[in-house]
């Protein structure tokens, strides 16, 4: 008699340090950790969605109860120094450490030896063929497949691109439409028939195409990224940063004053 493999369990149902920062659950462990829980979980074939929370996410969270629903989904992981600051102030401790989808995805794709084929969509048109390019002489390992940019309406050209997808047999899939949109479309539309492993990575296509420049190593290191795009492009991100940031730490202050009056 052939053996059955026991199913993977949910995510969900996996007994995993957590946080809640403005109603989002995210993971409290360490990058080599993350990256290989969700290996294992690829190479088990279970269906995963990942998402990255920063300040401005939680932002969104707070304010869409449709977006902060369909994180529920997803696997999050601590992206930026605001999340951070955060977990200190309702947990006394920060995340064990920061997990920005620039840096984590291209890391766990480099870490995975055997081939995968990996889908790109969203961006401006040319960015997903760029992008595939650049990832390809980076990890030469796996297939990069360009699937459609970002530009495509609900309806017929939704299941356009949906049906691409499945056409495409990906093991992992690079969503890259913007916060919210990005996470609202794989919760809404994307199974185990699109990709194995799904992950909604915010600009990374636009840095690896090189539409966009990241910050210095040093700046990186200091944390300050959001210093370098809002210098990069301040009518784009001036909400976000100089209006988003002290709105965060206000939601977060308050959070803490309901907390410690509850004790």
């Amino acid at each position: 008699m052939l053996a059955v493999s026991p199913p993977v369990p949910d995510i969900a149902a996996l007994a995993l340090p957590r946080r809640a920062i403005l109603g989002v659950d995210v993971l409290a462990i360490d990058g080599a950790a993350a990256r290989a829980l969700l290996a294992q979980r690829l190479e088990a074939g279970a269906f995963t969605r990942v998402a990255f929370l920063n300040a401005h996410c939680a932002n969104l969270a707070a304010e869409r109860v449709d977006y902060r629903g369909a994180l529920a989904q997803f696997v999050v992981l601590p992206d930026g120094i605001g999340v951070d600051i955060a977990a200190q102030m309702l947990f006394g401790a920060r995340f064990p450490e920061n997990l920005n989808g620039t840096d984590f995805v291209p890391a766990l794709l480099a870490g995975i030896g055997r081939p995968l084929r990996i889908g790109l969509l969203g961006g401006e048109p040319g960015i997903v063929e760029r992008a595939a390019s650049n990832f390809a002489a980076r990890l030469p390992q796996h297939r990069f497949l360009p699937v459609a940019d970002g530009f495509f309406a609900p309806g017929e050209e939704t299941d356009t691109v949906l049906a691409a997808l499945e056409a495409a047999e990906l093991d992992v899939l690079l969503v890259g439409l913007g916060v919210p949109r990005q996470e609202l479309f794989v919760a809404r539309h994307l199974d185990r028939r699109h990709a194995a492993l799904v992950l909604s990575i915010g600009a990374l296509l636009d840095f690896t195409a090189g539409k966009v420049s990241r910050a210095p190593e040093m700046v990186r290191r200091a944390r300050m990224e959001w210093v370098w795009r809002l210098g990069m492009e301040p009518k784009r991100m001036w909400r976000r940063y100089v209006l988003g940031n002290p709105r965060f730490l206000g939601r977060v202050a308050a959070e803490k004053l309901r907390r410690t009056r509850r004790a």
